[in-house]
């Protein structure tokens, strides 16, 4: 395995930690409806965060493929907004410690920077290693948000069956992480959410709920949601009154509900599109439909 040690620096004083949960989500691959984005921005931003260590992004990062925003005033430079890719200590509602690591995937350098993510889960002592995002889906946004869990656990995953057998995709960091710590036989697992593919560029608020609703069934961390649920219900209410502006948007969303309903009354787990006469929509289907969404929207 690559040496990762260069990769990262911990600060000097790191906070009492006894076999925490690892959470991640790296910017950069997919995360439809923004929900794997909103979960860290969620905790970061309510659960006391003290970073424990930082990733060198200038070994990591290609600027030029994705530049950081600078600020020009009058007749100077007055900011720049530096990338971060960091692991941070955060405590649950109950004071439960735990870390999230973030920040945007790595252009470069994945086996080394795998490495540097295991050998941080054993320097940490890490229990359990959860990666979150959310991917598009023929679902409707009037019923609830699914989830697909996948690992090297299967304790934690439940008995919900695959929505897929066996597939062929672009590699991603995240994944490899969770691949290569398989490897090293530590436990990981990751919860993918299911966004209506018709806001899969919207921010989605009941994706990002629903992974931390599957991080609490498989850890026992409690969160407080209530910014979350707040948000959720406002980006509903949006959702419902553009729908109803649009009578080929309704009877699409109402198709897509008759779907729904149909494979998980037919179905025994609760995966909406795990039926024996499911179908996928193809890429055409989806693309069709999005493009009908936003048509309708004034940004």
């Amino acid at each position: 395995m690559a040496d990762g040690t260069e990769l990262y620096t911990l600060v000097e004083e790191i906070p009492e930690l006894e076999r925490p949960v690892l959470l991640y989500y790296l910017d950069g691959f997919m995360d439809a409806g923004g929900a794997g984005r909103l979960v860290v921005e969620h905790l970061v931003g309510t659960m006391s965060p003290r970073t424990v260590a930082t990733f060198d992004v200038d070994s990591l990062i290609d600027y030029r493929s994705r530049r950081p925003p600078m600020v020009f005033d009058t007749s100077h430079w007055v900011d720049y907004k530096a990338p971060e890719l960091t692991v941070k200590a955060c405590e649950d509602a109950v004071g439960v410690p735990f870390l999230v690591m973030s920040g945007p995937e790595p252009d470069r350098s994945w086996e080394r920077f795998t490495a540097a993510v295991i050998e941080l889960t054993k320097r940490f002592d890490v229990s359990l290693t959860v990666g979150l995002h959310g991917i598009p889906m023929a679902v409707p946004h009037t019923r609830g948000t699914e989830l697909t869990p996948h690992g090297n656990r299967p304790d934690l995953l439940g008995e919900s069956t695959s929505w897929i057998s066996r597939v062929e995709v672009p590699g991603n960091a995240a994944s490899l992480i969770e691949y290569r710590l398989d490897e090293a036989g530590q436990d990981a697992i990751g919860f993918t959410a299911h966004v209506p593919h018709y806001l899969a560029q919207a921010e989605y608020p009941p994706a990002a709920i629903a992974l931390l609703n599957g991080v609490t069934a498989a850890t026992g961390l409690a969160f407080r949601t209530n910014e979350l649920e707040a948000a959720a219900g406002q980006a509903k209410k949006q959702i419902d009154e553009q729908v109803a502006a649009s009578d080929e948007i309704a009877e699409a969303v109402r198709g897509l509900e008759a779907r729904y309903d149909e494979v998980a009354e037919a179905s025994s787990n609760s995966l909406p599109l795990a039926g024996p006469d499911a179908r996928m929509p193809d890429g055409d289907e989806i693309a069709a439909e999005f493009e009908r969404f936003l048509s309708e929207q004034e940004e």
